[in-house]
């Protein structure tokens, strides 16, 4: 079947017309042909190439609007990325009377989603955990479903939700369609396909780019030190509406958007541990233009549709290529315009040339702009701000006009604007180090010590491949620093739940998703068995063995 086979019924064809929808996407083109005729589909294609509408069209199309059950279970890594799917689903329906689309999701009250499944709901988008809470509730019938999409399976198996969605599938009825969506296609994605898919087609989406050819993409050198003054001026110079500011943590994200705070910008933060109704009402200030910047961490700004970004600005360089990918894609979007700077610590270089390997092509470095040449653009900004008020309508001049005749009692027209100029403008910002920018001699240094570094990791590899094959064992951990995760809890946590001392754990390495460390062999079932799903900070934890 062709995508010009597909009829669209009225009510959709109505609404995605006044969306302004004038062509299909690749992955669209190829997706809702074979949805439309009940095949098992997999679909891989980067973030933002219109996935949802891949999907989302079909299923619209075949739901029976005279049943009030469970149809179609969409299933998500995020409340922010599920709740987004069931609004971009529900624009398509504004016109079919008769279909419900229920969101469910943790961090918010069960009883509210309850009262929202009464009466029943064709459509049910969620997270895995929260899905499962409602099969025991017997508040959502898994039984009734007849096709699930499992969007960003690549992210819910990185969450380690892996087990929740093995749950859902084998709860679901065996004569149903299944449809999954996926970045990447790792080992973990290709097991689920086979055992929960029936003869599958697989289509792969290539981006023409890596990254959009809209989005200017430049980098900073500087010390870690000098960060927060770095990102204050590149915002001053920039002048943006609308910026996201992406760091690695949620602790340096409560930093920045203080440090933010202090400076005098309209700021706020996004991250794991606040609650859904705060994320809102920080999603909501951003619409209505209340603040003009935003600082998140990759999991927590994952699936958030915010529109007109101007400028992405990496406070941390993303510790997967993948990641710098999806940041940079926030800005540059429908044609329009982008730009990301990225700020590169001395210890980040290595990172950022596997980021250029990764996206095939350089990113070019800028320099921190001066204080001189903040100041410069703040004089100008003074100069439009006082234009755009002289050329204004509405001035209550009347009381102007007197405090302006009582003052030229004694001074004449040009001492007054320069006294009241001086008290208003402040040109220059209160640090007393002018040039941030590392110097031809430091970058030189970091290159050699980033050289060095790796050379030290590939002994210390191979002295870790040596150790392995005598009775050791390499483990593989699905939680790590974005879960809050540093290597004293885990340690305490492993030693707990497993028996297994602190003492015979090594060489532990924490990174932002995941977590390995080497025990000996003997120990290995009481740490894969130890650990399985114990929760740390909510995520339910699963150790594997590594591959050597």
């Amino acid at each position: 079947m062709d995508i010009k086979d597909v009829k669209l019924i009225p009510e959709i064809k109505k609404a995605i017309d006044e969306l302004g929808y004038e062509s299909w996407t690749e992955i669209q083109e190829k997706t809702i042909p074979l949805v439309s005729e009940g095949l098992d589909v997999i679909g891989q294609s980067q973030t933002g190439t219109g996935k949802t509408m891949a999907f989302g069209i079909p299923l619209l199309q075949k739901i029976n609007k005279k049943s009030k059950s469970t149809q179609v279970i969409v299933l998500s890594p995020t409340r922010e990325l599920a709740l987004q799917t069931a609004g971009e689903m529900r624009k398509i329906t504004k016109y079919m009377q008769g279909v419900k689309i229920v969101c469910v999701y943790g961090g918010e009250d069960i009883q509210r989603q309850i009262r929202d499944l009464k009466g029943g709901a064709q459509i049910i988008v969620g997270t895995p955990g929260r899905m499962i809470d409602h099969f025991k509730r017997k508040t959502i019938k898994p039984e009734t479903c007849s096709m699930v999409v499992l969007d960003e399976a690549d992210e819910m198996l990185k969450m380690g939700f892996r087990e929740d969605i093995e749950t859902i599938l084998s709860s679901l009825k065996e004569e149903r369609q299944t449809v999954l969506f996926s970045a990447t296609m790792p080992k973990p994605i290709m097991e689920l396909t086979k055992l929960y898919q029936k003869d599958p087609v697989h289509i792969k989406v290539e981006p023409k780019h890596v990254t959009a050819n809209t989005v200017k993409q430049e980098y900073c050198e500087l010390k870690g030190k000098h960060k927060s003054e770095a990102a204050s001026r590149i915002l001053k110079v920039n002048n943006v509406n609308l910026a996201i500011i992406f760091c690695n943590t949620k602790e340096k994200v409560d930093r920045v958007n203080d440090e933010l705070l202090k400076k005098g910008f309209a700021v706020d933060k996004i991250h794991g541990d606040l609650t859904q109704n705060l994320r809102l009402k920080v999603l909501k200030k951003l619409e209505e233009g209340l603040i003009k910047i935003l600082v998140a961490t990759d999991v927590a700004a994952r699936g958030l549709d915010i529109k007109n970004v101007e400028l992405v600005l990496n406070y941390d360089v993303p510790e997967k290529e993948e990641y710098y990918v999806h940041r940079i894609g926030r800005s540059g979007r429908a044609g329009k315009a982008g730009h990301a700077v990225t700020l590169v610590g001395e210890k980040d270089k290595a990172r950022l040339r596997a980021i250029e390997k990764y996206i095939k092509q350089n990113i070019e470095k800028i320099d921190i702009p001066t204080l001189d040449e903040v100041k410069e653009h703040n004089l100008e900004k003074y100069i439009s701000d006082i234009n755009k008020k002289i050329n204004k309508e509405e001035r209550k001049g009347d009381i102007y006009s007197k405090v302006l005749k009582e003052l030229r009692k004694e001074h004449g027209l040009e001492e007054i604007t320069l006294a009241l100029l001086a008290m208003n403008i402040k040109l220059n910002d209160e640090y007393d180090v002018n040039d941030i920018n590392l110097s031809e001699k430091d970058i030189k240094r970091n290159d050699r010590r980033d050289r060095e570094r790796e050379r030290e990791k590939d002994k210390k590899s191979n002295t870790r491949k040596a150790k392995l094959k005598d009775g050791k064992q390499r483990i593989f951990l699905n939680v790590g620093r974005c879960h809050g995760a540093k290597k004293t809890d885990l340690l305490r946590v492993i030693e707990k739940e497993t028996g297994v001392k602190k003492n015979n754990i090594h060489d532990m390495d924490v990174f932002e998703n995941f977590t390995f460390f080497t025990i000996d062999e003997k120990d290995t079932k009481k740490i894969l068995n130890g650990v399985e799903g114990v929760k740390f900070n909510k995520i339910k934890m699963k150790a594997e063995k590594a591959k050597r």
